[in-house]
């Protein structure tokens, strides 16, 4: 048996260990911010204009608070505050969940399952590099079982074709 027919799989060939430098890819996605004394509406706008429903606060570079299109909605519209009369600092949230890039894809799913949350920020030296979302990390499964699903199908295929 040689080493590419062995069973055994690499960590990072398994999902769950599957590391958050390679989930995040070569390419890092931008990451869309707003300042704590900014309106919501403000907030908002950089939403809507980037497709996003999260961003992050940011003091300088520090990480301060996050926002979400559901914090808006909850905190703004049905306590009948005035969106573009709100500052950002008012209803973000300040405990804010992160990971750094030594996490790994169960990691991420654990953290965001044991908070309910749907954003988590990538922080590496203070600095915010990226923001995890659950539909990455369900996009890196699909692909994943994809991948796993095609390898089953040529090993099935090489055993129903392959003289016996």
């Amino acid at each position: 048996m040689s080493v590419t027919d062995h069973p055994l799989r690499r960590p990072e060939e398994i999902l769950a260990f599957r590391p958050l430098k390679q989930i995040l890819g070569a390419l890092p996605k931008p990451v869309f911010s707003i300042a704590p004394a900014d309106t919501v509406y403000d907030a908002v706008r950089i939403m809507k204009d980037k497709d996003v429903g999260f961003v992050v606060v940011l003091e300088g570079d520090e990480l301060v608070g996050v926002l979400s299109e559901r914090d808006c909605a909850r905190s703004v519209t049905l306590a009948r505050r005035l969106a573009d009369a709100t500052p950002v600092a008012d209803v973000m949230v300040r405990d804010v969940i992160t990971v750094d890039t030594n996490s790994n894809f169960a990691d991420c799913l654990r953290l965001m399952h044991r908070h309910g949350i749907r954003h988590l920020p990538v922080v590496e030296n203070r600095k915010v590099l990226a923001v995890l979302s659950v539909r990455d990390l369900m996009g890196e499964a699909v692909a994943h079982h994809t991948k796993i699903i095609a390898q089953l199908e040529r090993e099935r295929m090489t055993m129903f074709t392959s003289p016996v």
